[in-house]
């Protein structure tokens, strides 16, 4: 059965994407949630529509992505942790953390969905953090785990 994806569905597909599921998963889940409905030509053409204008939509946005981007060139964010005497600190730095301190310190608002932290976090230090703002615009960001 083939559906559009009304939404980014985990191990199936993203928004407005056509993809192939079980008769039983599209009807039963998929459909009645709002998830997603029939791709049939009418709502196949509906969806070239919609693709079109938020195409169009995503060009005007690039602009302020980039702007975003050079803004966190360059800039080291301070998040502080409880740490032992190691160094080691006790949980690690998540997305949220980072979202938050972005808001406090830059002023800059990134859900945290958007930020990919490279490698895990459990000590003291300076990590590196991926922004995905856009597909093709990628920014880096430093922070540095202090100890509170």
């Amino acid at each position: 059965m083939e559906v559009i994806l009304l939404q980014d569905v985990d191990k199936v597909g993203d928004k407005y994407d056509v993809v192939t599921v079980k008769p039983g998963y599209g009807r039963n889940f998929l459909i009645p949630k709002g998830m997603a409905k029939i791709a049939n030509q009418a709502n196949m053409a509906e969806l070239d529509n919609i693709r079109a204008a938020e195409a169009a939509q995503e060009e005007a946005r690039r602009a302020e992505y980039e702007a975003v981007a050079a803004q966190l060139k360059g800039k080291v964010i301070k998040i502080g942790a409880k740490a032992g005497a190691s160094g080691k600190i006790f949980g690690s730095v998540t997305t949220v953390q980072l979202a938050a301190a972005l808001k406090d310190q830059l002023q800059i608002d990134i859900p945290r969905k958007k930020i990919e932290i490279v490698e895990e976090v459990k000590e003291l230090g300076t990590y590196t953090a991926q922004i995905n703002l856009h597909k093709e615009i990628v920014a880096n960001l430093s922070f540095d785990v202090i100890a509170e």
